[in-house]
């Protein structure tokens, strides 16, 4: 249910990117899986180096990839293949990377398709200002609450203020720690 439109929005992006294609042609045949505990995705590479839907038993290629990593996902790829687990055929798993990784849509390319080069380059400009400025209107509300939780309604402990108190904490151990000892002293001097 999910595989189908995935596999079709990869293979939109395959169209336009020949030199993924020619790096899967030389795996046709193969199949790999994508685990992402409990959804399974299975996939094939045809003639034509596009991907394929795939029931396999035996894939040549499984990756695995922990519910708990996804977060990671939003840093992009990279951020995410370290958690990542492989096995199978290494040079097919290689292939899959790296096309996997390389393979971004462009999307101001995709719309000026239909509505030209120069609005879709304003769209896209307009659309990054918007994000940006979503961004920075968060990262503005997170601050202002952290100053509000920390300065006028003290719930949050300021990192200095907490530095401070456990520097006071571990001088005052220590020299409990040195009394204590001279008091030891002094009991087996009586």
């Amino acid at each position: 249910m999910l595989a189908s439109p995935a596999i079709a929005g990869i293979n939109h992006l395959l169209a336009d990117a020949p030199w993924a294609r020619e790096r899967l042609m030389p795996f046709a045949g193969r199949t790999a899986v994508f685990q992402l505990s409990p959804l399974e995705i299975g996939l094939g590479i045809d003639n034509e180096g596009y991907f394929t839907e795939a029931v396999t038993t035996e894939p040549d290629v499984a990756l695995e990839i922990p519910l708990a990593s996804m977060p990671k996902a939003l840093g992009g790829a990279d951020a995410l293949m370290a958690d990542i687990r492989i096995s199978g055929n290494a040079d097919f798993a290689d292939a899959l990377g790296f096309v996997l990784r390389k393979l971004h849509w462009d999307g101001e390319e995709a719309l000026s398709r239909f509505i030209g080069d120069i609005a879709a380059h304003r769209a896209v400009g307009l659309a990054r200002n918007v994000v940006g400025w979503h961004r920075q209107t968060a990262q503005n509300v997170i601050e202002n609450l952290a100053e509000y939780f920390s300065e006028e309604q003290p719930i949050i402990v300021k990192r200095a203020a907490l530095d401070d108190f456990s520097r006071s904490t571990a001088d005052l151990r220590d020299g409990l720690a040195r009394l204590e000892k001279r008091l030891q002293k002094l009991k087996s001097k009586a």
